[in-house]
């Protein structure tokens, strides 16, 4: 009886208590599903620019191309580009290309490391050498140095520290774009390569 009076002389208590219930049951859906949602969503971690520019960096190395090419020059590659994307970079190989000593020595699918050197020899280079001028032989530049990428195992079993078998090995991982690879695909050990790396050259 008295809730029934008080409803009569103030309804307008009964609005305001619905009202604030309401309120409440919406307060308490809303929290929910926002919890649920906070739980439910990946972590996306935003990597910031200086980072973002160093990734990019790591994906390029610097190639150079000189000799019988169109273009000789610094080539920017790929981190995974092979022998032949810094051929086509630099043109391709130009008339004076000894192409028959290019077909035995240079291999095309071969990974190119970054600081790596290509160097492509004209036919008067190489018929130079093959004739051992100078008083060199087949493997023997003008300057007296081995040409690692054409020197015969007879011509390497030479070389201090070198033998017959060694001498199968530099052959075996040709061709070579610097001296230095005999050191990184481990073809020779650090003590015969620094006593013999003035002695060898790369064409």
């Amino acid at each position: 009886m008295e809730l029934e009076r008080l409803v009569k002389e103030k309804p307008y208590l009964v609005t305001v208590a619905l009202v604030g219930a309401l309120l409440i049951g919406v307060g308490v859906l809303s929290a929910a599903m926002i919890a649920g949602r906070a739980s439910s969503s990946e972590i996306e971690i935003v990597r910031s620019g200086e980072e973002a520019f160093d990734d990019a960096q790591d994906k390029e190395i610097f190639v150079d191309v000189s000799g019988a090419v169109i273009k000789p020059g610094l080539y920017q590659l790929a981190a995974d580009a092979r022998v032949n994307d810094a051929l086509a970079a630099a043109g391709g190989l130009d008339e004076a290309a000894d192409r028959e000593w290019f077909a035995k020595n240079i291999n095309l699918a071969q990974k190119v490391e970054d600081g790596a050197k290509i160097f492509i020899p004209t036919i008067s280079e190489t018929s130079s050498e093959n004739l051992g001028v100078g008083g060199g032989a087949a493997g023997e530049t003008v300057t007296g140095k081995v040409n690692v990428n054409t020197a015969t195992a007879a011509e390497l079993d030479l070389l201090w520290g070198i033998g017959p078998a060694t001498a199968e090995k530099i052959i075996a991982n040709r061709p070579y774009s610097s001296v230095e690879e005999l050191l990184d695909k481990k073809v020779l050990k650090s003590n015969v390569y620094e006593t013999n790396r003035d002695k060898l050259t790369v064409y």
